[in-house]
Formats: C-alpha cells, sequence, structure tokens
C-alpha cells in the first residue's frame, strides 16, 4: 500500500528543470551541514532529497530512504501536527516557521524528545506553481537542554549561596536531573569523615525501601557502581545490573526497586577527598552517552559545592558550640567560684557543691568527707526533697564502695552502672556514676558522687568540668578549715586582750567607745582601761599604738597588762608611764610593733568632785567640757613611748567639779575622712561636744560624739584606723543615786562602743581647778610634776 501511494503521488508530479536544478543545489549544499535538509513532492509530501543530518535527526536505520510519504516514513508525526503544517503550505504556499518546537522522534522504546528550529517553505516551478514543501532546520535540543541545565544550576547555586540545607539543595538536585531527562532516577550518597562508608543523601524517586537499604554501605570492589566508584574515584558504568559482577550482592534489591542500568560517579572535594556518589539510574539496561557523562560530572561539581560548603557550616555551628560551651563552662566555673569562696564555713561549702553540681552537672550529687577514719554524708542534691533525704541518709558503709575506692586511690572512678554495695538506687533510678576525689595538699579527705538517672550519661567534657569543680571545691574548703581554725585562735587570742568593762567609780560616770578597723576584730591598736588601785583610788588609761589590727593589738595587751602590774606600786603616774616605756623598749626587735602614745593617769573622789592627775605621753590632748559648755585642752607635755629615748612627761592634777567632763579620744576620731572630705579634725569635735544637752552625762556625750563622727563619714561604718574615746564625768550625789544600774552599751553608739555610769561616793582631795582652752589656770593649787 505504501509502495503503491508512492508511485500515485510521483506519477502526478510534473518538475520543472529550474526547480530540480535548485534542489539539486540545495542537497550539495545542506550535504555536509548539520542543519537538517529535506525535500518533499506532491501532496503526499513525498521525500525525494535529505541530507545526513536529517536522518540522523529521525532516528536513522531504516528511515534512511527517499522516496517514501514523509508520512509512511516518520508515522509519529501525524498525530503531533506536522503533517498538517505541511498540507497548509503545500495548499497556501506560505512559508511557515517554528522556533523550539518539541518533537518526539521514534516510537515506543526507541522514542526520544527532541526541539528544533526549522522552516517550511512552498517549492514552486518555472510558472510559480507549488509543486512540493522544502524544509530547512537545526536541532536546538542540546541548546534548550542547556539552557534548562544553566537555570537548574543557577537555583542551585543560590541555595547553596543562602545556606539552604544540604538534603534541600541535593533534593532539588535530583530532581532537576530527573526533568532534564525523564528515564533517569537520581540518587547521591554521602561519604563518612573516614571515607568508608556512604549514607544516603537524596534519592526521591527511588523506592524508599531501596535508599534505606544502600544507606551505610561500604566504600570498596565490587560494592555495586557506587561503592565501587567511591573506592576508585572514578565513574563506574554498568549497563546491565542483572548480568554485571558489581552487583552481586545487590542485584536482587536492584530487581525489586526495577532497576536496570547504574551509572556512579564520584564526588570529590578540592583536595580530593572523597564527599559522596552521584548516581543514575535507568529501568532499562542502556549504555551512556557522552552527553549523559558529562551531565553527571556537571552535577557532581555541584553537589561537592554544596556538600563542602554544608561540610565548613557545620564546621562554623561546631566551632561555635564549642565556643559557647567554653564560655558556659567559665561561667559556670566562675559562678561556681565566687559562690564557694563566699563560704568561710567548711560544711557549708561542701553544701554549697552539692547544689553547683546537681544538676548542673548531673540529676543527683552527694559530697562526702572522711572524718575520725569514717566516711560520713555531708550535703546532697536532688530534684526532689524525697530524693535529696534518700540521698542524704545513705552514707557509704566502707568495703567495696566507690567513695572508698575514691579516697583510697585518690582518682576518678566512672561506671555506667549503679554504684556497688547498698543503696536507694533503684528508688532513685540511677543507671550510672562519677566520683571524684576532694583532695587537700595532695591526700583525698572526701568525695563528690554525681549519679546519673534516666537518659542522662556523663561523656568527657561533664567529667572533666567536674573534676575542675572538685578542685575548686577543695580549695574552697581548705580556705574555709583554714579560716575557721585561725578564727578559733583569734578568738582564743581576743579573749585574753578584749577591752574590759567600766567599772563604777564613785562620784563619777563612765562612757566609752571602740571601733578597731580590721574586719572582723575586736581588738586593735587603740585600747583603754579603767581598773581600782589598792590606796582606794582609781586608774585610767587611754592609748594608740602605731599600726592597727591583730598585731597592734598585742602591744596594746602590753602596755595595759603593765599599766596594771605596776600602778599598784607606784603613786605617780609618771612613774608608772615610765614603766610601760621600759616594757616596751625591752621587747625583742622582732615584736616592735612602732611606737605608743597614750593618756594616763590617776582619779579619786573628792570635796567638790573628782581629782585628776594625768600624764600625757605623745597623744591627742584631753579636752576639759565645763558646767558651761565650754571646750578647753589639758596640756600635758610628754614625748612617744617605745623608742628607746627616754621620754619627757610632766603631770597635770586638776579637779572635774560636777557636771564637768574629761574628754578622752585617739587620731582615729579627728583624723578620720570621708570621700573627697577634709579630715573630721580638732575644731568639729570641739563643737560637738559644746553642742551635748545641759548638765549631760558621760553616755550623752559619747553619742552626741559618735553621732556626729558617724554623720561627717556618710553614716558608713568602716574606718581606716582604730577609734576610741573614754568619758569621765563628774555627778552630784543626788543624780549618781539613781544612777547605779546604768548600760554598759551606751545607747546609739556605733558597734563596739562602751558606756557605763558609776555611784556616787564622795572622798576629800586637793581642790585644784582644771585649766582653759588657752592655758591659763583656774585656780591657784595646781602644780606640775616632773
Amino acid at each position: 500500500m505504501t509502495a503503491e501511494r508512492e508511485r500515485r503521488s510521483t506519477g502526478g508530479i510534473s518538475r520543472s528543470a529550474a526547480a530540480r536544478d535548485t534542489d539539486e543545489d540545495l542537497s550539495l549544499l545542506f550535504g555536509t551541514s548539520t542543519a537538517l535538509f529535506a525535500s518533499m513532492a506532491g501532496p503526499a509530501h513525498v521525500l525525494e532529497a535529505a541530507n545526513p543530518a536529517f536522518f540522523a535527526a529521525v532516528g536513522g536505520g531504516r528511515r534512511e530512504r527517499t522516496g517514501v510519504p514523509l508520512a509512511d516514513l516518520m508515522p509519529e508525526l501525524v498525530d503531533q501536527g506536522f503533517i498538517a503544517l505541511l498540507d497548509q503550505v503545500y495548499r497556501s504556499g506560505e512559508r511557515h516557521v517554528g522556533r523550539d518546537a518539541r518533537v518526539v522522534i521514534g516510537t515506543g522504546a526507541d522514542a526520544r524528545e527532541a526541539y528544533f528550529d526549522f522552516t517550511y517553505e512552498a517549492r514552486r516551478d518555472a510558472g510559480g506553481n507549488v509543486v512540493g514543501v522544502r524544509m530547512i532546520g537545526v536541532e536546538t535540543t542540546h541548546i534548550k537542554h542547556a539552557r534548562r541545565l544553566a537555570a537548574e544550576q543557577r537555583a542551585l547555586l543560590e541555595q547553596i549561596a543562602r545556606r539552604a540545607p544540604l538534603p534541600e539543595v541535593l533534593d532539588g538536585m535530583c530532581r532537576a536531573i530527573e526533568e532534564l531527562s525523564p528515564d533517569v532516577l537520581v540518587s547521591v550518597l554521602l561519604a563518612d569523615d573516614d571515607g568508608r562508608h556512604l549514607r544516603h543523601g537524596a534519592g526521591p524517586s527511588l523506592p524508599g525501601f531501596y535508599n534505606q537499604a544502600i544507606d551505610g554501605i561500604a566504600t570498596g570492589e565490587g560494592v555495586g557502581s557506587c561503592g565501587t566508584a567511591a573506592h576508585r574515584r572514578r565513574t563506574v558504568a554498568v549497563n546491565d545490573i542483572a548480568t554485571d559482577p558489581l552487583w552481586h550482592d545487590f542485584r536482587d534489591l536492584a530487581a525489586r526497586a526495577g532497576l536496570a542500568a547504574c551509572w556512579s560517579t564520584p564526588i570529590l572535594a578540592r583536595d580530593g577527598r572523597l564527599l559522596g556518589t552521584f548516581a543514575m539510574y535507568h529501568r532499562t539496561p542502556r549504555a551512556p552517552y557522552d552527553s549523559d557523562l558529562a551531565l553527571a560530572r556537571v552535577f557532581a561539581d555541584t553537589a561537592a559545592l554544596a556538600i563542602e560548603r554544608h561540610h565548613a557550616e557545620q564546621a562554623r555551628l561546631a566551632a561555635d558550640a564549642r565556643e559557647k560551651a567554653a564560655r558556659d563552662d567559665l561561667a559556670f566555673l566562675l559562678t561556681a567560684s565566687t559562690a564557694l569562696a563566699g563560704r568561710l564555713d567548711e560544711k557549708q561549702t561542701l553544701e554549697c557543691l552539692a547544689a553547683l553540681a546537681g544538676p548542673a552537672l548531673a540529676p543527683l550529687a552527694a559530697v562526702d568527707v572522711m572524718e575520725a577514719g569514717r566516711v560520713r554524708r555531708v550535703a546532697a542534691a536532688a530534684p526532689t526533697e524525697q530524693a535529696r533525704d534518700l540521698l542524704l541518709a545513705h552514707a557509704p558503709a566502707g568495703g567495696d564502695e566507690a567513695v572508698d575506692r575514691v579516697l583510697a586511690s585518690g582518682l576518678t572512678e566512672v561506671a555506667r552502672r549503679t554504684p556497688t554495695g547498698p543503696g536507694p538506687w533503684h528508688d532513685l533510678g540511677v543507671t550510672g556514676y562519677v566520683c571524684v576525689p576532694l583532695v587537700d595538699r595532695g591526700r583525698p579527705f572526701g568525695a563528690l558522687t554525681l549519679l546519673s538517672t534516666g537518659e542522662h550519661c556523663f561523656d568527657g567534657h561533664r567529667i572533666a568540668l567536674a573534676e575542675e569543680l572538685a578542685r575548686r571545691a577543695a580549695s574552697a574548703a581548705r580556705n574555709a578549715r583554714q579560716y575557721a581554725q585561725r578564727a578559733a585562735i583569734a578568738r582564743d587570742l581576743q579573749t585574753g586582750l578584749l577591752l574590759p568593762g567600766l567599772p563604777d567609780i564613785p562620784g563619777a560616770e563612765l562612757a566609752a567607745f571602740y571601733h578597731p578597723a580590721g574586719e572582723g576584730l575586736e581588738i586593735g591598736g587603740d585600747f583603754y582601761d579603767v581598773f581600782r588601785r589598792d590606796d582606794g583610788s582609781w586608774a585610767f588609761i587611754l592609748g594608740d599604738v602605731c599600726g592597727r589590727g591583730a598585731k597592734a593589738a598585742t602591744t596594746t595587751a602590753l602596755v595595759r597588762h603593765t599599766a596594771r602590774a605596776v600602778a599598784p606600786l607606784l603613786d605617780d603616774p609618771v612613774d608608772v608611764v615610765k614603766a610601760v616605756d621600759k616594757a616596751l623598749n625591752d621587747r625583742n626587735a622582732h615584736q616592735n610593733n612602732g611606737f605608743v602614745t597614750l593618756v594616763y593617769g590617776h582619779l579619786a573622789p573628792a570635796a567638790g568632785g573628782l581629782t585628776v592627775h594625768l600624764v600625757r605621753a605623745g597623744h591627742t590632748m584631753p579636752l576639759l567640757l565645763d558646767a558651761d559648755h565650754t571646750v578647753a585642752a589639758v596640756e600635758a607635755p610628754g614625748g612617744l613611748l617605745g623608742i628607746g629615748i627616754p621620754p619627757r612627761l610632766t603631770g597635770r592634777r586638776f579637779t572635774l567639779r560636777p557636771a564637768e567632763s574629761l574628754f578622752l579620744y585617739t587620731d582615729g576620731i579627728t583624723e578620720c575622712r570621708a570621700a573627697g572630705t577634709d579630715q573630721y579634725g580638732d575644731t568639729r569635735l570641739a563643737k560637738a561636744l559644746a553642742s551635748v544637752p545641759p548638765r549631760p552625762a558621760a553616755a550623752e556625750i559619747l553619742r552626741t560624739v559618735a553621732e556626729d563622727v558617724r554623720g561627717f563619714l556618710g553614716g558608713g561604718r568602716d574606718v581606716e584606723d582604730d577609734q576610741a574615746a573614754l568619758v569621765i564625768t563628774a555627778v552630784e550625789p543626788t543624780r549618781c543615786a539613781g544612777a547605779a544600774a546604768g548600760s554598759r552599751d551606751t545607747p546609739g553608739m556605733p558597734a563596739g562602743s562602751r558606756g557605763r555610769r558609776s555611784p556616787v561616793g564622795r572622798r576629800t582631795g586637793e581642790d585644784d581647778r582644771p585649766i582653759n582652752w588657752e592655758g591659763r589656770d583656774r585656780g591657784d593649787d595646781d602644780r606640775a610634776d616632773q
């Protein structure tokens, strides 16, 4: 039938010589060209001539023949409308131009998709009659694929640039290739860090069971296409999986997935490291074209870029995580150190250790210490009070227990099981433990035990952090222990050095203020004392040692105790002070804490008041407050004590009349200063004394001065130098009768102040009068003792 049609079609054609010559010239012109040329005659479009490029484009083989209607040679063109286009051009004589026209060439398994730019134009004879159609075209399939490839690759590069997740990039790449080559199934496997195994990366069109089965395959010779390509570091193309020995172990799996061919290309980094494999599967046996291999190489390079970018991003994230973990660890340790250092009690320190460890390092934590040869649990931490009580109630009983082993070895013990020996492990849900020694000077004295529960587990980082925390806690516990020992020693020493309470003196009220500068101390370099002499009179002393704190307090004790020892034996205050000076100079050189200043005197009730006989040795001058609120200095020249040079001392005698007061003080009061101000000074002190109420009690005088000093300092209690003051007030008998039960602590005084009123008694004595501020005598009976 086809032959008959061909005869009928060609028989009706009357070609002119001009038309024939033109087609021959075109045939010669396109004979070696890559452009497609075909010349068809008559309404049946019988193929008269065509160049090799045309026959190659339409499939070659049995189709390389002329004299046959085009519809018979390529029947697939009918349904695609191309024969109708030829009819239209033949009837109308008008040219038709097509751009990027899609043509499916061939049928069944041999069909392929192609794209063409072409022109259909009428062939005319000498008289202008249409005698056929001529086709000139160019196949644009590769160009179109290249454009699509470039667009897909550009999209992938944009994804990589915006740091899209690697699975998203690889999945998109696989789908893009499958769109470019509809008969291809694509898979990407990613290499482990060691390059010995391949993990699933992407395979959107492959069966799930197949992707799962090949996830984690080894790299090596004979391990399918991908394992072998990864091992060889070059492309491996298996055209028929059913017969190729490389697929021996995976042949049944491939058959279940409907896969018949696989070409795998290794994905390599710029330095040659294996990153993964890029595989193209086919459902029918097939050898790859050069274009297939080129496509694989292009996308393998793109995948390499994506994977390297992913690795760099993962490395950056890991570095950021390590940096954050290091910062968190440092912050935790700094917080822990601050918390531990704030405790000056060893038990509180160890309780703080348990609280810090749980839950920061573990759900449960316990601290045990060795005391008198036995292990005692001193602290525990848990999420609930019940769990804490259970953990706190359990203490290692000796034998084969982790705490005992750690205390014996001084080494950390780690186990992913419950501790050996009896304990509330089941009730607490314990699954593992870490036991870290607490070491002091190379010897373990306790242990920190961390207990895991549920899914919690200990890694090397957490164990190292626990060891560092234990080291800091051991140091803090040692410091707390040493502080407690030194505090106990200080308390024992201070017991013998503390200033005494003020006695009851007939005819007098006494008040004293004392504030040592040393933090946590009740003793210092300033001192005072009032004590009874054997003849019924009273001795008073107030002084200042060069220096401050506990070291200076030992010198104050020497001065006070020497004065108390010699005062009953020596009637003249000058002699008593000289004895004190000798005691200071007789000290060993390493005990010498500097010079001493003081005011020492004797006090006795007398007619009209209290007789006072005092000596000043380099100290601030005592102040006298009379009944008219006039403040005067009591001058008594005298040099420093304890400097190796005998002091020149001058005694002064005078009488304190009722409502008159003697104010003794140390330079810690007048020389104190607030921030950005001058010193408190003598002038302000005198004004404060003059401001007291009429006929003040000794405690009222002291309170007024103390409040003025505190106001000057802005309410602060810390001072740079020790401060001390002693007030002696002469009182009327009627006033003192009701004051026998005065308070030892003066109301309103700062911490460390003392004050007391004394019952009245009267004694006869010399009628001495005090000197005024300018030093003029107020009576005729004053005398000086040299």
